[in-house]
């Protein structure tokens, strides 16, 4: 399950930071450390899924929600690729009610 996580997770950097040697670089290398750190521990260890799952939920995160910019004269370009999640921004017509999705609001997160 380990080599799952790391998988996914080096995938979905190298999705979301395309083109940016610099910040895909420093990426693999926050992605090797955190799984070093982790590696001399046993199976058995209740650190171990709590771990695996966060690395699978920042390889989603990655993957689906970071759009990166590119400045270009005065404007910015947005470099949005088919896994990036988009919305239909309904509750934005709502103005200023309070919105509830799955029964929470913003502020209870």
């Amino acid at each position: 399950m380990a080599l799952q996580a790391y998988r996914q997770l080096w995938r979905a950097a190298n999705i979301a930071f395309q083109g940016d040697i610099r910040v895909l670089d420093a990426a693999r290398q926050q992605i090797r450390q955190g799984f070093r750190e982790k590696a001399t521990l046993p199976s058995s260890d209740p650190q171990i899924q709590p771990a695996l799952k966060h690395a699978e939920e920042v390889a989603q995160f990655l993957r689906t929600n970071l759009v990166q910019g590119k400045k270009e004269g005065d404007r910015y370009v947005l470099r949005i690729h088919d896994d990036i999640e988009r919305g239909d921004n309904d509750t934005v017509k709502l103005g200023n009610k309070t919105v509830k999705i799955d029964g929470k609001k913003c502020s209870d997160l």
